[in-house]
């Protein structure tokens, strides 16, 4: 679904990724760790297109297809959506008239989905405005339900939200990437697959994850079992990464 090819990335004047390789196939879901600074969001930016994210070397290839020079929009159109660690405020726009936008043409989109994010109440607000934390990562949820792109990122989802809303927001990504007991097909006929950046690891209690992978100074140092991962993590901080490839 994915590859990442020996990929350097430059923002505002300086390298924030230096050689980065990543594979995600046709539905799988990774973690990505990694502390603060190390490129994490600069690398889902770079994905998904900003073109503050410039770059130096090598490529981004989605469904087989090269995508460095196409704009944002474009590569929405073939399938990727983001979840943003922030989320902004829209003004002018209702929640409900954007999710209607989004999934125009689109076979399968549940008005259910109000009342499962629990954001009945706030379709006829604009898009964010005045929203809490955990009412921000439900609202951008929805509007991904209704893109329904192949390959979904997550920029730290459980970021601002409390623990009771976590589970939610867990339950939430699992039926959004079509992921339960078993890993079932998109009756267009492919597998969703997904990138969570996380710091806290909260959401391998709720999402069930293939791999994980830990980003320190714009270089992939590991990719591993996810718990063993989040485990050398918790004990040794990322250190125990920084050490050896193996320690992880």
């Amino acid at each position: 679904m994915l590859e990442v090819k020996d990929l350097w990335v430059e923002v505002g004047g300086k390298l924030l990724l230096k050689g980065v390789n990543l594979t995600i196939g046709e539905g799988e879901v990774h973690i990505l760790f990694g502390p603060n600074g190390s490129g994490k969001t600069t690398l889902l930016m770079t994905i998904m297109g900003a073109p503050q994210c410039r770059v130096v070397k090598g490529e981004i290839v989605f469904d087989g297809k090269v995508i460095n020079d196409l704009p944002i929009w474009d590569r929405a159109r073939l399938g990727i959506g983001m979840a943003f660690q922030s989320p902004p405020a829209v003004k002018g726009i209702k929640l409900k008239d954007l999710v209607e936008i989004l999934a125009d043409g689109k076979d399968g989109f549940d008005n259910e989905l109000y009342s499962f994010l629990k954001l009945e109440d706030h379709i006829s607000r604009e898009v964010n405005k005045g929203f809490s934390g955990g009412e921000r990562k439900r609202s951008e949820l929805l509007q991904l339900f209704a893109q329904d792109p192949k390959f979904v990122m997550f920029d730290e989802p459980e970021s601002g939200v409390d623990l009771e809303s976590i589970s939610l927001v867990g339950d939430a990504i699992n039926r959004l990437l079509e992921r339960g007991h078993c890993v079932k097909r998109h009756p267009k006929g492919y597998k969703k697959s997904g990138l969570i950046v996380s710091h806290t690891g909260y959401l391998l209690d709720y999402v069930k994850v293939d791999k994980a992978h830990v980003l320190i100074d714009g270089k992939l140092v590991c990719d591993k079992n996810p718990w063993d991962v989040l485990t050398t993590i918790r004990e040794q901080g990322y250190k125990g990464c920084e050490v050896c490839k193996e320690t992880c």
